[in-house]
């Protein structure tokens, strides 16, 4: 009998070898190559094209009605979802430890189940009695949630398949899942994605909304084979610093509505509460204008949201090599951006430290950012405060131009809801202003940008 071939499996990206070794060749990840059973090989005279059961198939228009989606009674949640729960539907949620994943998702089953659904709530992670000692202290133990602690997928779906059909299934977490039909211990490649399959195939049978809660690595990616998010409708992200209050649930796949959507929440001492206009958790504070401090209206999907931008300039009197710290921005985008107000505008930063922070711990990756980022750089390095009550948005380009941005109207009108005044952006920018259509900054100063002198003009002229 020939001897069984051993395979050699990564943890982290799922590569394959055939011998062990310290490092991955594929992620360069360390320690992370374990052994697991080989795949059976079948031979190729096998013949798939007969013996089957024929598959029924549905015209576009066909009058099958169409799932209705089901409200999570959370307006946050919904609206990251594009809408709410899709029935038959697969949600994988990912998030650093502690960061309220089991908190949100015992408010959604909660709110669910008071609103007449059917729900059921499996832990892997917790004992059954520590998930209700959770729930008595976020005040929902009135809510008639199937709870139970499992982690053998055959015990699960064998138990759902003898009740009637769930709205709605949470699995917290996949990794701790367990078949027997497959090699490995909880949380390797094979379990998670084998484990996964099994239960997306039951939710779409059944037309149950199933939510699998994902660890993540230290990178903040989530944990076990990348073909999981693909296997997935919907991959959602809960982000947030444990040392701020507040958290954004950022939806960054979803086949049932639109990516990048956001929902903020604020975490209290009775669980997540929404955060139904999110600038203003970014702005709180801002009574006095000072210097090295902008406003930038960034966009998240098609929800507009205001953040502050601080900018510190130290000059330095040694020949010391100064200082770069970023905390919410990208640090490469800082650097180019330096470079540009150097070699474009004649201000010198190379013997100064200078320190850049996005307020509130949020982190920014729109592009527009760079003249808001500009204008807090320019302002705490003359030493004078932005004129009050403004926004600053565009791209800035290696010439030193401002570039036009997407949804300019959006954010505009989101700096007037909230007392915005003052303007500064493209020249592109200028049609939204004044021209009372829905989505305009109606009544607000818009002062056009071609390029960083202007703005270095604005700012050091403007005392």
């Amino acid at each position: 009998m020939a001897k069984p071939k051993r395979r050699y499996v990564c943890q982290a990206c799922g590569s394959v070898s055939n011998r062990w070794q310290g490092q991955c060749p594929d992620c360069a990840e360390w320690n992370t190559m374990a052994e697991e059973a080989a795949e059976t090989v079948f031979s190729a005279k096998h013949d798939l094209s007969g013996g089957g059961r024929r598959i029924d198939f549905v015209a576009l228009d066909s009058p099958v009605p169409l799932p209705v989606r089901r409200k999570t009674g959370l307006a946050e949640f919904d609206r990251a979802l594009g809408g709410g729960l899709v029935p038959g539907s697969a949600v994988l949620m990912g998030g650093d430890p502690g960061i309220g994943k089991s908190t949100l998702l015992l408010q959604t089953a909660a709110s669910i189940a008071r609103a007449g659904g059917n729900v059921v709530y499996i832990s892997g992670e917790e004992a059954a009695g520590q998930v209700r000692l959770r729930a008595e202290r976020l005040g929902m133990s009135d809510a008639s949630i199937k709870l139970a602690s499992a982690t053998s997928v055959r015990d699960i779906l064998t138990t759902l398949g003898a009740m009637d059909a769930a709205d709605l299934l949470v699995i917290d977490s996949i990794q701790t899942m367990h078949s027997d039909q497959i090699e490995g211990a909880p949380g390797t490649v094979s379990q998670v994605r084998g484990c996964a399959l099994e239960l997306i195939r039951f939710a779409k049978a059944s037309g149950t909304a199933l939510v699998l809660v994902g660890h993540v690595t230290k990178d903040g990616n989530i944990a076990g084979p990348r073909v999981l998010e693909h296997m997935v409708d919907v991959v959602m992200s809960f982000e947030g610093e444990r040392s701020h209050q507040y958290r954004v649930l950022r939806a960054l796949k979803n086949r049932f509505g639109a990516v990048d959507e956001i929902g903020v929440f604020a975490m209290e001492g009775h669980g997540l509460a929404e955060v139904s206009n999110p600038s203003s958790l970014f702005l709180s504070g801002r009574d006095e204008p000072l210097a090295g401090s902008a406003v930038f209206p960034a966009l998240e999907g098609t929800r507009p949201v205001l953040v502050e931008i601080q900018a510190l300039i130290v000059r330095l009197q040694s020949g010391a090599t100064p200082r770069r710290a970023v905390v919410g921005w990208d640090s490469g985008r800082l650097a180019m951006l330096l470079a540009v107000l150097e070699a474009r505008c004649g201000l010198s930063f190379s013997t100064a430290e200078v320190y850049l922070n996005v307020a509130g711990g949020y982190r920014l990756t729109d592009p527009a950012a760079d003249l808001a980022v500009a204008a807090a750089l320019v302002s705490a390095l003359s030493d004078r405060a932005l004129p009050a009550r403004s926004v600053w948005f565009g791209e800035v380009s290696l010439a030193g131009q401002i570039r036009p941005v997407a949804h300019a109207g959006i954010r505009l009108k989101e700096a007037a809801k909230l007392g915005f005044e003052k303007a500064s952006g493209p020249p592109e920018g200028s049609d939204k202003v004044g021209s009372g259509k829905a989505g305009s900054g109606k009544g607000m100063d818009y002062r056009e940008m071609s390029g960083l002198l202007n703005l270095v003009d604005r700012i050091v002229g403007s005392q």
